[in-house]
């Protein structure tokens, strides 16, 4: 069997909480700027650009993300972890015959940084799309499944054509999945490869 499953970056298939609340904590106060932990954690998952404007004028939000991108790679990116079950989803995946896939609004090169910091290896990664636009490389690669803990990935998943499933890892609760279009969610991703098993050996209609 020959099938794609596509899963977002952060907090589906890693903690990368810490890092990123560091680095935007980093470019904003460097701009005078003071943001709290529980001010930030919602937005992550978001564009980069679009998070920083809720803090900075406009034109400031450019050298930001420069600077925020220049940042990631030594303050962030190792103190990024994988979740627990992500290496293993990956892995009842290719039991049966699957390719896993990776698609982040993130920086594509911090994908790619983050994936090796962690030991992922996926067989196509995409960076640079969020929300309904991620339902274009769900569709260019024939996802059959989309994973994410967020609303836009649940609206990736819907526009795509690919079955949401929604795990509870990242700022939104089952609610607000299941509205945004998730058809199943699951607590984490310890739970992926038994309801992968469920879904393969009876498909729902599509």
């Amino acid at each position: 069997m020959s099938f794609v499953v596509g899963f977002d970056l952060d907090m589906t298939l890693v903690d990368s909480r810490a890092g990123i609340v560091a680095c935007m904590q980093r470019t904003l106060g460097d701009r005078g700027v003071a943001a709290t932990d529980e001010q930030l954690w919602p937005l992550i998952g978001a564009p980069l650009a679009d998070n920083l404007a809720q803090f900075l004028p406009a034109d400031q939000v450019p050298g930001a993300v420069e600077q925020y991108r220049a940042l990631y790679p030594e303050l962030a990116v190792p103190m990024t972890t994988a979740l627990p079950g992500a290496h293993d989803a990956f892995a009842a995946i290719r039991e049966h015959g699957g390719q896993p896939m990776v698609v982040s609004a993130k920086y594509e090169p911090a994908v790619h940084a983050v994936l090796h910091q962690v030991g992922l290896q996926p067989d196509i990664v995409v960076g640079d799309a969020f929300g309904a636009g991620k339902a274009v490389p769900i569709k260019q690669h024939h996802a059959t499944i989309f994973v994410g803990d967020h609303e836009g990935d649940m609206a990736g998943a819907v526009a795509g054509g690919a079955y949401a499933l929604g795990v509870l890892t990242g700022p939104h609760d089952e609610a607000q999945l299941r509205a945004a279009g998730a058809q199943s969610v699951v607590p984490d991703l310890r739970s992926f490869g038994p309801w992968l098993n469920d879904y393969l050996s009876d498909p729902p209609a599509r």
